[in-house]
């Protein structure tokens, strides 16, 4: 069975409810996955970006067809599962609760507990790629963004490098991309960026829970790192 089939059980289960608020939606990803830890981190993973795609979509007040097809790119879903999904999507988006109370649900459900954790910056990285669908981020995306990564516990430097994978700052600034003080020694640096693309091996992201779609787009954030990493090389060569 599928995780597009499993998901859609579960969707079923929690649209049963009589408030379908968020505590359901957490407490049913808990119980109903609680013997398959896999299994269980794949569903959080594509529940909390679905949820928080629908409080984004509620604070910008529109959801584009670029958007749509954006998240097409995280999410393969079967034709027969996509009734399921809308379902969850609007569960989000009609409920009564504020984004910023999904925020902390769903860091509790996929984080790791500790600031800066992989899996929330995945789910953050995937956040952004849907905002930008349009050729730019508006600027209630823009503080609806900044306020997740808050509540993430993603610092501002953090912050920052996914940022600049994102937005056209204009000559992006390597040292951001890569999350590390311009000034540092060379070994420090390469030894950030060697962790970066560790990180972001295929294996690594699979096993914090990622859609196979989404290691498509982390392709990008690789080619992020790789330009920076060999910008700041060369420059430092020819200093």
């Amino acid at each position: 069975m599928s995780i597009w089939d499993r998901l859609g059980d579960f969707i079923a289960r929690v649209s049963s409810s009589a408030s379908s608020g968020v505590a359901d939606v957490v407490e049913a990803v808990r119980t109903v996955f609680s013997g398959d830890p896999d299994l269980r981190r794949r569903v959080a993973f594509s529940v909390a970006m679905i949820a928080l795609s629908a409080k984004m979509a509620k604070a910008d007040g529109i959801v584009t067809q670029d958007e749509v097809r954006a998240f097409q790119e995280i999410f393969e879903v079967p034709p027969s599962e996509t009734r399921n999904v809308a379902r969850l999507y609007d569960i989000a988006k009609q409920d009564v609760a504020g984004f910023e109370t999904y925020a902390q649900r769903m860091a509790q459900l996929c984080g790791s507990g500790h600031a800066n954790c992989m899996m929330l910056e995945d789910i953050l990285d995937g956040l952004f790629h849907i905002a930008k669908a349009d050729g730019l981020i508006h600027e209630r995306e823009g503080q609806f963004l900044h306020r997740i990564a808050e509540i993430f516990r993603i610092d501002e430097v953090h912050y920052e490098a996914i940022l600049s994978r994102h937005v056209n700052l204009g000559a992006a600034d390597p040292y951001v991309v890569l999350g590390i003080e311009r000034g540092k020694p060379f070994e420090e640096i390469r030894k950030r960026y060697r962790k970066l693309v560790s990180d972001n091996h295929p294996d690594r992201l699979i096993a914090r829970g990622l859609p196979q779609e989404f290691i498509k787009i982390a392709t990008t954030r690789v080619a992020a790192i790789n330009a920076a990493y060999e910008m700041i090389e060369r420059g430092l060569r020819h200093a």
